[in-house]
C-alpha cells in the first residue's frame, strides 16, 4: 500500500497559492463604504440611525425661545395662584373641623402640605426659567452689539482702505512746502521797490543827531531872550484877632428873674 503524497491531492491545476491582502486604512474603508454604490449608501444610512447622526432639527430663534419661556412662566404664576387658593382652602377646612373631626382636620393638612411642597417646586422651576430667560435676553443683547460694532469695523476699514500713512504724508509734506513757497511770494510782494532802497541808514541817523543838536542849541539861546515875570502877590496876614468861637448865649428864664427881683426891690 503506497502512501499517497500531499502533491497528489492538488489535482492538474497546479498547487493553490494563498493570497494575504495588506491591512487597509481607515480612510480606504471609509471611502470604499461610501463609493460603493446602493450598498455603500444603504450601509451609511445604516449607521447613521445606529449612531443617531441623522439630519439636525433647526433649533429655534432666540426670540421664540424667549416667548415660548415668557409662555411658561404665565402658565406657572397661574399654577401658583391656583396652589395658594388651595393652601388657604385646606386650612379654613382643618380650622373648620378642628377637633371635631380630628380625622378630617388631619387630611386637610396633609393635603396642605402637598400643595406647599408643589408650590414651593413651581416657584424654584419659575426662578429658573426667569434666570434662563434673562440670560438669553442678555445674550442677543451682546450679540446685537457685537455685529453693529463688526459693521462699524467693516465700515471704518472701507473707508480707509483707499488711505496709505506714506501717501498722507507726502501730501502734508507737498501743503508745508506750498505754505513756504506763498509765505516767500507774499515776502516779495510787499517789499518796497524804487529808489531809496540803497540810502545808508547810518547817515540817516548822523543826520537826525545833527538836527537835535541844532534846535538844543536855539532853545539855550532863547531862555535868556525871554522877560522876567512880574512876582505873584500873595494876600496880607491880617492884623484883628479873630473871635475863638462865637459868644454864648444868656438864658432867658434867668434874665427875667434878674429884672422881677429889681422890680419888687
Amino acid at each position: 500500500m503506497s502512501r499517497r503524497r500531499p502533491e497528489d491531492g492538488l489535482g492538474k491545476a497546479g498547487p493553490c497559492v494563498m493570497r494575504h491582502h495588506p491591512p487597509r486604512s481607515k480612510a480606504e474603508v471609509w471611502r470604499t463604504l461610501r463609493g460603493g454604490g446602493g450598498r455603500g449608501e444603504l450601509a451609511m444610512s445604516g449607521l447613521g440611525r445606529l449612531f443617531g447622526k441623522g439630519k439636525k432639527e433647526k433649533g429655534p430663534t432666540p426670540e421664540e425661545a424667549i416667548q415660548k419661556l415668557k409662555e411658561t412662566e404665565k402658565i406657572l404664576i397661574k399654577k401658583q395662584e391656583f396652589l395658594e387658593q388651595k393652601i388657604q382652602q385646606e386650612l379654613q377646612t382643618a380650622k373648620k373641623y378642628g377637633t371635631k373631626n380630628k380625622r378630617a382636620a388631619l387630611q386637610a393638612l396633609r393635603r396642605k402640605k402637598r400643595f406647599e411642597q408643589q408650590l414651593a417646586q413651581t416657584d424654584g422651576t419659575l426662578s429658573t426659567l426667569e434666570f434662563q430667560r434673562e440670560a438669553i435676553e442678555n445674550a442677543t443683547t451682546n450679540a446685537e452689539v457685537l455685529r453693529t460694532m463688526e459693521l462699524a469695523a467693516q465700515s471704518m476699514k472701507k473707508a480707509y482702505q483707499d488711505m496709505d500713512i506714506d501717501k498722507v504724508d507726502e501730501l502734508m509734506t507737498d501743503i508745508t512746502e506750498q505754505q513756504e513757497v506763498a509765505q516767500q511770494i507774499s515776502d516779495a510782494i510787499s517789499r518796497p521797490m524804487g529808489f531809496g532802497d540803497d540810502v545808508d541808514e547810518d547817515e540817516l541817523l548822523e543826520e537826525l543827531e545833527e538836527l537835535e543838536q541844532e534846535e538844543l542849541a536855539q532853545e539855550l539861546l532863547n531862555v535868556g531872550d525871554k522877560e522876567e515875570e512880574p512876582p505873584v502877590k500873595l494876600p496880607s496876614v491880617p492884623s484883628t484877632h479873630l473871635p475863638a468861637g462865637p459868644a454864648p448865649k444868656v438864658d432867658e428864664d434867668e434874665e427875667a428873674l434878674k429884672q422881677l427881683a429889681e422890680w419888687v426891690s
